[in-house]
């Protein structure tokens, strides 16, 4: 019930929405770089979905899916955008290779795609959960983090006091890779956190950096 609930009102927020770009002229940019890896229930509509208004430009890649190298993404346009997008790619840099994009169209007519979907799904569920396990044992009081449903990342919140962007230098200097919430935002954050990353890790790294993380974090103190 309480699914159906967030649904329905995730509906209702997309159709409003919808409605206003419609009525004042506006269009709507659609990023879902990585809708394909939820972990728990159906992946939400895209927005592009349920657009009759003609409003939507819906972006995506296959870099993330696949790998960063591929270098191929694609986007949904309304009917009245298309010349303009083709025009646009013409003149704003290298086209990209015909003999790429026929591969992975044939990838993706195979079957492949969706199975390869369906298996990093299962492999970065599964990896989420050794982080979340490992934080639980040695970060305790340090970070604080919780599951998500969907994503690549997981957000560990930081102690008060703790600046995420000297932690984030802290734990690089340790040869652990983070990211500071704080470089995502305009105004500074009421309370500091990492982004930290699970899904291009084996589980044997993930505990490594997790325990490396727990003798490097009590230094972090602004």
């Amino acid at each position: 019930m309480a699914k159906w609930r967030r649904w329905s009102l995730h509906s209702r927020i997309y159709s409003r929405l919808l409605k206003f770009a419609g009525k004042v002229g506006a269009w709507i940019v659609e990023d879902d770089y990585d809708s394909e890896f939820r972990y728990l229930g159906q992946p939400l509509a895209a927005l592009q979905g349920l657009d009759t208004e003609q409003r939507v430009i819906y972006a995506g890649t296959f870099s993330k899916v696949l790998f960063p190298s591929v270098r191929l993404g694609y986007i949904i346009a309304p009917p009245d955008l298309v010349k303009a997008f083709v025009r646009a790619r013409s003149v704003g840099g290298h086209q990209s290779q015909t003999l790429d994009q026929a591969v992975l169209a044939d990838f993706i007519s195979a079957g492949h795609f969706a199975r390869h979907i369906r298996k990093m799904r299962k492999l970065y569920a599964e990896r989420q959960q050794v982080l979340l396990k490992a934080a639980r044992s040695e970060l305790s009081g340090r970070i604080e983090m919780k599951p998500s449903d969907a994503g690549m990342h997981l957000i560990g919140w930081l102690p008060e006091g703790v600046d995420d962007r000297a932690a984030a230098r802290t734990a690089l200097a340790g040869g652990v890779e983070v990211t500071p919430l704080s470089a995502y935002c305009i105004a500074p954050p009421t309370r500091g956190a990492l982004r930290l990353g699970y899904t291009g890790y084996t589980p044997a790294e993930i505990r490594r950096a997790v325990h490396q993380l727990a003798t490097l974090m009590p230094s972090c103190k602004s």
